[in-house]
Formats: C-alpha cells, structure tokens, sequence
C-alpha cells in the first residue's frame, strides 16, 4: 500500500489556531472530503471571548463540524440556532446552483456559563466541508446530531459521525447523518495501548487525521496534524488498515467515493467552474438575497475577488 503524507498549513480563524491539511498543494478531494481543518487545541484567557467567526457565506457544499471538546454556537440564515458540545456534529447544507447558498456565524459560548471562573475555556474541533453533487437539485438545510454509533474495539473507542460501516467484526454500523454522496467519517480514540484494523471500501478515497499523538501504520510513524492519503490505486489488494498507538492517541478516518463534477474551492465557496465562483462572490458582496440574513450582529466578511490567473 502506497500511503501519502500531507502536511498542515498552519493559519488563524476566528481567533484559534487552525491546521489545514485540505485543501493541500493542489491535492484533490478525499471523495467528497474537499476541506479539512483541525481547530485547536486552544485554551483562552478569561477576558478572550473565543471563537469568533462572522457571518460568511457558501455554496455547494456542506460545513460538517465535529466537536472533540468545547462548544460553539451556531447561528445561520435559515433560522437555525444551535450549540455544538463534545461528540456531536453539526451538519449545514447550502444547496446546489446560482439561486442557492447559505450564511452563518459561528462563536464560543463559555462565557454565558454562570461561573466563569470555572467556565469550559478550550476548544477542540475538526471543521470540514463536504462538495455537493452538482448534478443533483439539492436544497439548504441544517441538522443537528447529538448521538451517534459509538463502541469499542479492544481498547479502542469508535465514533461514527457519518455514513455505513461493518467492523472487523462483522457488525454493521449506520449514521444517521444526511450524506449526498457515499462518505465515512469515524472518530478513532485509543483509550489504551494497542492496535486497530479498519476495513477500507474498495470504491472510496481514504484519509486519516492524526488529531493527537502518534500513528504507526505499514511501518511508518506520522505525527500530530499529518493527513495520511492513500486512494484506489494505492490500496490493490488491500482490503484493510492497521493501525497502531498509545494511550490518549485521537485520529478522524475519512473516506468517500469521488464526485462526477469537478471541485473548485475560493474563499467559502465550492463550484464546479470558476464562472459560478465569480458570481458567487459578486452575489454575496452586493448582498443577494440568496443568502438570506442571519439574526447576529457579528461582522459581516468580504469576499475576496478570484484572482484573474485562477485555473478552472
């Protein structure tokens, strides 16, 4: 098994540390995967108010936060208000085509805790964006999923957040979270020393992020923040994963089938050719009304103009 190793840009959103390991180098999507940040770990001082994110748009695509530990409040043009805690996932739907799109906030909420003193200060997430089938009339939405397929393997605890997946095991596991495309999205955490398999889809592009510790996988040691990458063509005659790790070590595995349509990404918007990208961004900084108002008074983003020597 051939396996790339991507490593993170690191950057600053909202007032946290973020690192980006998609889009990375030119590197196309992992399936529909087309974004991938880890935010944090990040601990703020009493008077840091956090993670401060104003309202900014998207289009044909997904936002998909998994929250490892802290919480955000999620506000977006559709109505929806919603905190984000630990092991849950927020899932925003921004719809397909011109006459579609979405905005949204998002900020800490510690501070509204009654004793501050002893408030949750830290924030913890993996925030990635899912490409949208644009061949597929496909409306805004916004879901919320508090409980997901959760067991244990060995000394290793697995977290569903998306999509079907049958264990070593044989035990068939479904989340309950929207998908338009065939994806998988599990939370590995190793309560312990010790070692995983992971079955692997024949169809899928694979990943898997190094959250916390270190992963031993086919004789090779990654670090914190490095995506491992490996597609079809890497995995003939490959059926499965081990993976190997101490205590405490924490990894998001991503697969997915890829998409039919190209996948172009500037600034929040995903398309599938730079016209639609250029009229996005004239649309939001006019204030079109396709992406609605959001009940918020943070700071409303400009979008950048696409560079004139953009490739699509």
């Amino acid at each position: 098994m051939t396996i790339r190793t991507l490593k993170p840009r690191s950057t600053e959103v909202g007032g946290v540390p973020i690192a980006r390991l998609l889009p990375n180098k030119g590197k196309q999507p992992i399936g529909a995967w087309c974004f991938l940040d880890h935010a944090g770990p990040a601990e703020f001082a009493q008077d840091d108010l956090g993670v401060q994110v104003g309202r900014h748009p998207h289009t044909n695509l997904q936002t998909f936060s998994w929250m490892i530990d802290g919480e955000i409040l999620h506000k977006d043009s559709l109505g929806s208000e919603q905190v984000i805690a630990k092991n849950q996932v927020n899932l925003m739907t921004a719809g397909t085509g011109l006459n579609q799109g979405i905005s949204h906030t998002e900020q800490s909420v510690f501070l509204d805790n009654a004793d501050s003193s002893a408030a949750h200060r830290h924030i913890n997430m993996i925030q990635l964006w899912i490409a949208l089938p644009t061949d597929q009339q496909i409306e805004r939405s916004f879901h919320h999923y508090p409980e997901l397929p959760t067991w244990t393997e060995g000394n290793v605890e697995l977290i569903l957040t998306t999509g079907n997946y049958q264990s070593v095991s044989g035990k068939l596991y479904q989340a309950p979270t929207l998908q338009y495309s065939k994806l998988v999205g599990i939370d590995v955490h190793f309560l312990e020393d010790g070692d995983i398999t992971l079955n692997l889809e024949s169809s899928f592009e694979h990943g898997i992020l190094v959250v916390a510790g270190e992963l031993e996988s086919e004789g090779q040691v990654y670090k914190k923040d490095q995506l491992l990458r490996f597609d079809h063509d890497d995995m003939i005659g490959k059926t499965s994963i081990k993976l190997v790790a101490n205590k405490g070590t924490r990894l998001m595995f991503i697969g997915g089938e890829p998409l039919n349509n190209q996948v172009l990404l500037w600034w929040n918007f995903v398309a599938d050719n730079k016209e639609e990208l250029k009229q996005s961004v004239i649309d939001w900084n006019n204030g079109h009304e396709r992406f609605g108002e959001v009940d918020s008074d943070m700071q409303r983003l400009v979008a950048p103009e696409l560079p004139k020597g953009f490739k699509g």
